[in-house]
């Protein structure tokens, strides 16, 4: 699963807690899914896009179908760190990203994590509005 991210990624920094951490002083597996979380949140933030006002104004929310993850290499208290993300497929209700974890040049990890758009009444399968779903696109 290890690939290099293209152009179109987007990345933001994270530093390694000690709340991240298991007694060893290496990160715990699971909180590498809230760094890939933590990532897809802030690129909607920077496409203009709160999730609250989505859900509020549009009706829809993002919820996780599937994940998975390739472990490398551990990352380690103090670590700072670069999440990524690129969209490796996008239908009108679902999106598959790919998503890393680099120290430096040094993969960590990497994975896929796919959402599905839903309908916060119903919580049934809805279709990305075509705004966000533009936005989306382009990072492919």
């Amino acid at each position: 699963m290890k690939f290099a991210p293209n152009a179109n990624a987007f990345t933001i920094p994270v530093r390694v807690y000690y709340e991240d951490t298991d007694a060893g002083g290496v990160v715990y597996y699971a909180n590498y899914l809230k760094f890939f979380e933590r990532c897809r949140t802030e690129w909607m933030r920077s496409a203009g896009h709160d999730q609250r006002q989505l859900a509020l104004d549009a009706g829809i929310g993002f919820v996780a179908r599937k994940a998975s993850c390739d472990y490398l290499r551990p990352a380690h208290l103090d670590d700072q760190l670069t999440v990524g993300l690129e969209v490796e497929k996008l239908t009108r209700v679902r999106v598959v990203f790919r998503q890393h974890v680099r120290r430096g040049d040094e993969e960590l990890v990497t994975g896929t994590v796919e959402i599905a758009c839903v309908d916060m009444a119903s919580m049934k399968p809805a279709p990305i509005p075509d705004f966000l779903y533009a936005k989306l696109e382009t990072l492919k």
